[in-house]
């Protein structure tokens, strides 16, 4: 049975916002600001598939932010990688490649709920660190959830985490190359066997 999502202006809202996600919801403008809603979901349902079904909402509108360790020249950096949840980053292709590291893997999920502030599960490109870059698979910024199940959601807009469990993110995709250090990068997400549109 789907649930019928209430969605909110996510910047009057920070108790359904990881710190570091409020914090850079206040730091944008007022028009990029109110693009942005929030919606309360079930935490044991925050992981995409299962958000997905309860929730009435495509895969193709969801997003899924991951943080991988780029190792080059001694050094291991982490970048995070956008991909619509129908896909997988291709990490050790082109990620790897674009980076010119040696080796990119996944980042420990302890090492990732450090470095972000988030929890995991619901790592959001909204909020990472400001000296990360981020790579934006295209098909994300080409997608847009249209209105769904949920009242009120403007077209052109995909779901992502927003730094816990609790709620998710509406956003324009767009709105995710505006932080320094983003960056669209086509092919990234790869298709996924096992995701269904």
């Amino acid at each position: 049975m789907t649930t019928v999502l209430t969605l909110v202006p996510a910047r009057e809202h920070p108790e359904l916002l990881a710190p570091p996600v409020a914090v850079a919801l206040e730091q944008l403008d007022a028009a990029a600001a109110a693009t942005v809603q929030t919606a309360a979901i079930d935490p044991e349902l925050a992981d995409t598939a299962a958000f997905c079904e309860r929730y009435g909402v495509a895969l193709t509108e969801s997003a899924n932010c991951v943080i991988v360790a780029a190792r080059r020249g001694g050094e291991t950096r982490l970048v995070a990688c956008v991909v619509l949840a129908t896909t997988r980053a291709d990490v050790n292709g082109l990620l790897r490649r674009h980076l010119g590291a040696r080796k990119v893997s996944f980042a420990p999920r302890e090492a990732a709920v450090a470095a972000t502030g988030m929890e995991f599960g619901g790592i959001t490109p909204i909020g990472l660190p400001a000296d990360w870059p981020v790579f934006v698979d295209g098909a994300v910024l080409d997608a847009g959830a249209g209105a769904g199940p949920a009242d009120g959601v403007p077209s052109g807009r995909v779901v992502v985490g927003s730094g816990i469990r609790g709620s998710k993110l509406w956003l324009p995709p767009t709105l995710l190359l505006a932080r320094p250090g983003a960056e669209r990068l086509d092919g990234l997400g790869r298709p996924a066997p096992d995701a269904a549109p």
